[in-house]
């Protein structure tokens, strides 16, 4: 392989960050999708099919798209160049020398221009439900970091009205492509990843408090408006509040007699709310620690809910 051609797959699997994409998107995709297999109307091939495009899609928009367009605004605000870096900072890729921010954005704004082609020609081929999917997760990438809307710098917006609409539309793909009517446990199933997503985020941002109000503009997270409101201890809140609303609902779960499955979101809500109260937050390496552990959970608990379905 040229030396071009290496140093490009490098570059795009440090971007892709494959450890985040995996626990935040690939599982989300394996709970929506494994138990289309179990049903008889659906026929393999077809879901196999699905779980395909949703994958391809995952790694072009959660991996490459986000991550570039995020990089590239952290970049020009300074929140990178300041971050502690151990699982945040971004990808280093430009810290590092290896793209530099003028090509990462040209990337970026390419790949989106490309996506929303793809969309639009998906529309016209009749695949409207398969577009619609397409521009959702466009819409979480772009809005999350590219000017004007920047909504990952906004208390409460980025992850409300951009990471929650893409992974949940994520969940939601495999039985929205292939089924007439979503099925409960689908609509549960993705509710809880996408919460359980927004919350380790929330705990991501946490090492990034400083290098956040040192950016300009400054990056409000969630995170940064706890902290200024309440207090340092506080930074954590917004991540507990949300476990909270996952261990809740392990309440509708049970009515709706998912017995298994509720037990398996309450724990995942119970222990990540306990790992997050014992930390210190403003040690990065311990909290990069709890966020391990909490990726790992992520997966566990997406993996549980498909097969306890």
């Amino acid at each position: 392989m040229p030396n071009s051609a290496a140093a490009a797959l490098k570059n795009g699997l440090l971007l892709m960050r494959p450890a985040a994409v995996i626990a935040s998107s690939v599982v989300i995709i394996f709970s929506g999708v494994y138990p289309l297999f179990a049903d008889p109307a659906v026929p393999t091939d077809r879901v196999l099919t699905a779980a395909a495009l949703l994958l391809v899609g995952c790694l072009l928009i959660h991996g490459l798209l986000t991550h570039a367009l995020n990089d590239y605004t952290d970049y020009r605000s300074g929140t990178d160049e300041r971050s502690p870096a151990l699982l945040s900072g971004g990808s280093r890729v430009i810290q590092n020398g290896r793209i530099s921010p003028e090509a990462l954005g040209r990337f970026g704004f390419g790949l989106t221009a490309v996506l929303l082609i793809g969309a639009g020609v998906l529309a016209a081929m009749g695949q409207i439900r398969l577009a619609v999917l397409l521009v959702i997760g466009i819409w979480g990438a772009v809005s999350y970091s590219a000017a004007p809307l920047r909504l990952s710098y906004v208390p409460f917006a980025g992850e409300w009205l951009s990471t929650f609409p893409s992974t949940f539309a994520l969940g939601l793909g495999g039985a929205w492509l292939l089924l007439d009517d979503l099925p409960l446990w689908a609509v549960q199933n993705a509710w809880i990843n996408a919460m359980y997503c927004i919350s380790w985020v929330m705990v991501h941002h946490i090492p990034d408090l400083e290098a956040d109000r040192g950016a300009s503009p400054v990056k409000r997270t969630s995170v940064v408006w706890a902290a200024d409101r309440f207090g340092p201890a506080f930074a954590r809140l917004p991540a507990v509040v949300y476990f909270a609303l996952i261990g809740v609902s392990a309440l509708w779960f049970a009515g709706t007699g998912r017995t298994l499955a509720a037990g398996i979101v309450l724990a995942a809500a119970a222990l990540s709310v306990y790992w997050l109260a014992r930390v210190d937050v403003q040690d990065a390496a311990a909290v990069t620690a709890c966020e391990k552990k909490m990726l790992l959970t992520a997966m566990i608990l997406a993996i549980g809910l498909g097969i306890f379905h």
